[in-house]
């Protein structure tokens, strides 16, 4: 089903490049590798051992992990049509 000019399939075609772009962008994220620290990069309070088994190569405290991740900007999603989008 087609709307407007758009062709056959031309939505699913772009919720299907909308899919591959975030899946993209989640894979290229950068994921703790190597031996965790027993210290906070930022703060230098000690990492629990049980955070340190279960995210192998972690460099954060609980703390300061869930302060780097506030910091980050809310990213928008890509407006396919190029309408301008309201937030």
């Amino acid at each position: 089903m087609a709307g407007g000019w758009a062709r056959d399939g031309a939505v699913s075609e772009q919720i299907e490049a909308s899919i591959n772009d975030e899946l993209a962008r989640l894979r290229a994220r950068k994921v703790p590798q190597g031996e965790s620290l027993t210290h906070c990069a930022e703060c230098e309070e000690e990492i629990p051992q049980r955070r340190r088994e279960a995210l192998p190569g972690v460099k954060l405290c609980v703390d300061c992990a869930q302060e780097r991740a506030a910091r980050t900007a809310v990213r928008g999603g890509i407006n396919r049509r190029g309408s301008k989008d309201r937030s």
